[in-house]
């Protein structure tokens, strides 16, 4: 009896099966496997390791090796017959999403932002609306942002395109800094923040829309591509310095920013109705994510920027 139960313990150990032996007196003992373990996944494939002259197994396995391997097997061609149907993967992750469509069923294209994250914009704004320094940090910001905007005209002068680019690789950081610290703030004191983390983040995904936007009409040099990669080197980490030191003075300054912003697209605006720039038609990301009409052109796509401009503006000097 004994070397019975011995054989079969040894042959569960060596094949990963359950065995079922008979006992004395009519009663039955069951042995299973006692070898716990995990198969090994190489590359998509599944690799057996060998450990001490035997195979481990899948955890409380019980299914011989053949067995194991079939459903993975099924699960391979079930994964080749679904390559090049309509699955679009994200560009990062490699991750499959559903098929999202439009209203009219046509298939949407983007990633970046989804049906439900587009809005028709307030085209209702003061274009004129200034806030008047009244103390000694609001004249720092005042003073400041008009000094950073010397240059840039100097650089730019009339090219109100490039000019944009390089207006929006700014003004998308301010409020990805904010965020960033507002939340590690309510994380280290266990605080709300009132909704401003969300707010900062959104104004600096809607202006990182506004750059989208604008480098699909306009193709940045290589030089203007090396003049982002200093300009926003420099101003994060002045931003970030800024905004730790003083939160009110850094919105403020935002403010100002943003009202420069409202008058450089006054300005593309101009331009675009004296015939200078040409209206082109609308790129498609613009359509989607204001909602525009299928026939929008660049006046409409200007239009809606700068009223998002002055949305932040009153904003930024509400947060100061």
């Amino acid at each position: 009896m004994n070397r019975f139960v011995l054989r079969s313990v040894k042959q569960c150990l060596v094949n990963g099966q359950r065995y079922y032996g008979s006992g004395g007196g009519g009663g039955g003992l069951v042995y299973g496997s006692s070898v716990v373990g995990r198969s090994v996944h190489l590359s998509g494939q599944r690799n057996g390791v060998m450990f001490g002259g035997f195979e481990w197994r899948r955890m409380m396995s019980s299914a011989p090796a053949s067995m194991e391997k079939a459903p993975s097997e099924k699960k391979e061609q079930e994964k080749e017959e679904t390559k090049g149907k309509d699955i679009v993967a994200s560009s990062y992750w490699g991750i499959s999403r559903p098929t999202i469509t439009r209203e009219d069923g046509t298939v949407w294209p983007w990633n970046c932002f989804m049906p439900w994250e587009t809005y028709k914009a307030d085209v209702s704004i003061d274009l004129k609306k200034h806030h008047v320094p009244k103390n000694f940090l609001d004249n720092l910001a005042y003073r400041t942002v008009k000094l950073l905007r010397i240059p840039v005209d100097l650089f730019f002068q009339r090219r109100y395109g490039c000019h944009a680019m390089m207006l929006e690789t700014v003004a998308a950081v301010p409020g990805m800094v904010g965020g960033m610290l507002l939340h590690l703030k309510s994380l280290r004191k266990f605080q709300q923040s009132g909704g401003w983390i969300k707010a900062l983040l959104e104004e600096a995904e809607n202006e990182r829309m506004h750059l989208m936007t604008i480098v699909e009409l306009v193709k940045p040099k290589w030089y203007e591509r090396l003049l982002v990669l200093a300009v926003q080197g420099v101003f994060f980490n002045g931003f970030f310095v800024l905004y730790l030191s003083s939160p009110k003075l850094a919105h403020r300054f935002v403010g100002y920013l943003e009202e420069e912003a409202v008058f450089s697209y006054t300005e593309y605006l101009e331009s675009i109705e004296s015939g200078e720039t040409e209206n082109v038609p609308a790129p498609a990301i613009a359509i989607d994510y204001w909602r525009l009409p299928k026939d929008a052109r660049l006046k409409d796509v200007i239009t809606v920027i700068r009223a998002d401009e002055a949305h932040h503006r009153d904003i930024n000097h509400f947060a100061s």
